[in-house]
């Protein structure tokens, strides 16, 4: 009897040590993101370029733009997903594949898989500077169906930096290349250059513009550059008794407009809904 007493008490004692590590380890994941402010700056994640801070989110995006030839795409997903804080140098990424609808003779389908590492250079909050600089690698999975996705797997590197001028206007910039790992005589090589302002227009909403460039080395592509203007605004939506670790809504929208004669696509308008946690 007294045996299985003490068994009991091991096990409760046992419980009660796992649930209170549980309680603990989930209180200090959600807390990452409270505990970057104190080393970042406040900014809000871009549209389409990077974000040079280390932000643990999810993520869920649609565009609706439109080829050449008139037909409408719309894509499920959009390239985006979810990330998470791993230490104060580090965030890891994973994005699902999009789904994407052609509404045209092309047929629809699955894109590709992408995964990303997130490293911190070196920041500063708005007593140490309000800069934010990172190093970033993303590696695309050619999984696509029916021709949604890449012909072979790619890696992607980018520098991203962004500055604040006190809290309600900053600047962010970065410069990256696509690089596949086979075919290149066919899919080519391309860098991309985003630069961007942004403007904290009350404790809710937020304005952006964006300009993406991207300019292509053999492929089809060769030579050839494209250039988009995108207007954005950003709405966060936190109730009154909102902390620092509670988690938060924002939803955004923008428009993608070709300023370049060259361009793929064109009025690509882009609309999300993202948790920040």
């Amino acid at each position: 009897m007294r045996f299985a007493r003490l068994i009991s008490a091991v096990l409760l004692t046992s419980l009660l040590t796992a649930g209170a590590m549980a309680v603990r380890a989930q209180a200090t994941f959600r807390e990452h993101n409270s505990a970057m402010a104190s080393l970042q700056p406040t900014l809000i994640t871009p549209l389409i370029a990077p974000d040079p801070r280390l932000v643990q989110y999810d993520r869920f995006s649609v565009s609706h733009s439109f080829t050449a030839a008139g037909s409408e795409t719309v894509n499920y997903g959009n390239g985006k997903g979810g990330g998470v804080i791993v230490g104060n140098r580090f965030e890891f990424d994973f994005i699902p594949p999009p789904y994407i609808q052609h509404n045209s003779d092309a047929d629809d389908g699955f894109g590709d898989i992408s995964a990303l590492a997130k490293f911190r250079i070196a920041s500063g909050n708005a007593e140490s500077g309000n800069f934010d600089v990172a190093a970033v690698l993303s590696h695309c999975f050619a999984t696509g169906s029916n021709k949604n996705g890449s012909m072979t797997d790619s890696f992607s590197p980018a520098l991203t930096a962004g500055f604040a001028f006190r809290r309600r206007f900053d600047v962010i910039s970065s410069l990256g290349s696509t690089m596949p790992t086979g075919k290149i005589h066919t899919q080519g090589r391309s860098i991309a250059w985003n630069a961007l302002a942004q403007t904290r227009a009350t404790p809710h909403i937020w304005f952006e513009v964006e300009n993406n460039a991207s300019f292509y080395f053999a492929g089809s592509h060769d030579g050839k550059m494209q250039n988009f203007v995108l207007p954005a605004a950003f709405y966060v939506v936190r109730p009154k008794s909102w902390k620092p670790t509670h988690p938060y809504f924002i939803v955004d929208a923008g428009m993608q407009i070709a300023t370049s004669g060259f361009h793929t696509y064109n009025h690509n308008l882009i609309t999300e809904a993202r948790l920040l946690f």
